[in-house]
């Protein structure tokens, strides 16, 4: 059985789609988790890191087993362990339950991304088809990420916050469904026989884990408390280990050896200290919409929108700018526009009006339309276009790792003392990608 194209990018891009609307369709709704489930901050911290923590430890190694096991059937492992997740989110009765289920969807995603785009590209052997074919995955994707904070008010709003995880079962079931019109495929491993990269996986779960838990953590307990100062160390000795373990390995899940390049380097640390300030921020304005300007969901979603709207409208202009003047200028002056308007946000002050904050969110937005296309495009065409995958799946986990990087450090600030952190991490990761 050959693949349908249009089957095969159909159920890719739902899949991927799902992956990134749970980036941000949960943050809306956090005030009504706490309600409900009486969350303290730092567990709606984890409820946002614990998804973020897994996918962004995870897929890479993901990438490798759908390479060796096949993309199909990871994809459908994948897709259902999501499925079955967002229905015991919706179910959970303790924010310790919501967590771990958290946790369980982060990992059925890191199996869903990296197989979706495979997929997709199994299907389309024609050159042309299959560029445009990656476009359209790229831009549902990216409407998740728009769609997240609109969709999770309205649900959370309308119908409580266990709508907003009850929303992604049915579309898991009509993707493995689609499946059936979607044939295998693998491809042979480079090395004999099946070594994944077992030492680097594990050690780059305990340094993201503990630094992201010690993060956390240090807004309760202080940074000079015991557990956060030996959280803080043993992130040091996992990134330690880490990176010996990608010297070492003979299929590094992590080639090093690319971040010898300025470019490489420098588009993927400004793609994660993106990540770390919008995502941080995204945390703290959704909760400053509801907590102190008593927004309900619904009102806190649309407000969102002159953040996450230019996602969608901005690229093809930012498309136009890297073509004229590479990948560097769009993503560097795109992460200062960014900056500058949470630095604006800051100087407002927590109790501003939404009319004073509208014209900074809306800069922040369109620069972030620049930004993103800016860094993604800087990183993978910084390397031998045989390597482009391994690219994007290094650029995709540093934007996940900053994230969740993100909401652990800057979600533990309130209002404008987060819009400033979030600022001075977005200048400097244009200093970063101007640079390389």
């Amino acid at each position: 059985m050959r693949s349908r194209p249009g089957t095969a990018l159909a159920v890719a891009a739902l899949g991927y789609l799902l992956v990134l609307l749970d980036v941000t369709v949960v943050n809306v709704a956090l005030e009504s988790i706490a309600a409900g489930l009486h969350a303290s901050r730092a567990q709606l911290q984890w409820v946002v890191d614990g998804y973020a923590l897994a996918l962004a430890s995870l897929m890479l190694s993901a990438g490798q087993v759908a390479d060796a096991f096949g993309r199909r059937r990871v994809f459908a492992g994948g897709m259902a362990l999501f499925g079955a997740a967002s229905a015991a989110c919706a179910l959970a009765l303790s924010a310790g339950a919501l967590i771990a289920a958290r946790v369980v969807q982060g990992v059925g995603a890191a199996a869903l991304l990296p197989a979706s785009l495979a997929l997709v590209t199994a299907a389309h052997e024609d050159p042309g088809e299959r560029a445009r074919a990656i476009g359209v995955w790229a831009g549902v994707g990216s409407l998740g990420l728009v769609a997240g904070p609109l969709v999770g008010g309205a649900l959370a709003g309308w119908l409580g916050w266990r709508a907003v995880f009850w929303a992604g079962v049915p579309v898991c079931v009509a993707a493995l469904a689609g499946l059936r019109g979607v044939e295998e495929s693998r491809e042979p491993m480079p090395v004999p026989g099946l070594r994944l990269d077992v030492a680097g996986q594990v050690a780059g779960i305990v340094w993201l884990a503990t630094l992201v838990g010690a993060l956390i953590a240090a807004r309760r307990l202080g940074w000079g408390s015991a557990p956060v100062l030996g959280g803080l160390v043993v992130s040091v000795v996992a990134l330690a280990a880490l990176i010996r373990a990608e010297r070492r390995a003979a299929w590094p899940m992590l080639e090093l050896r690319f971040f010898r390049d300025r470019a490489f380097t420098g588009a993927n640390v400004g793609a994660g200290l993106m990540n770390l300030g919008v995502l941080g921020s995204l945390f703290v304005l959704s909760l400053l919409l509801q907590q102190t300007h008593g927004l309900s969901p619904q009102a806190a979603g649309v407000r969102l929108l002159p953040l996450a709207a230019p996602l969608a409208l901005v690229p093809p202009l930012a498309a136009r700018a890297i073509r004229r003047s590479g990948p560097r200028l769009p993503a560097a002056l795109g992460l200062a526009g960014t900056g500058a308007g949470f630095l604006v946000l800051a100087a407002l002050g927590s109790d501003a009006s939404y009319g004073a904050m509208l014209a900074p969110l809306l800069l922040a937005g369109v620069a972030l339309g620049f930004a993103t296309p800016g860094v993604v495009t800087g990183a993978t065409s910084s390397v031998p276009s045989e390597r482009a995958g391994m690219a994007a799946a290094v650029n995709n986990t540093a934007r996940q790792a900053g994230g969740a990087i993100g909401v652990a450090l800057i979600g533990g600030f309130a209002g404008a003392a987060g819009f400033a952190v979030s600022g001075a991490v977005l200048l400097a990761g244009a200093v970063a990608a101007g640079r390389s």
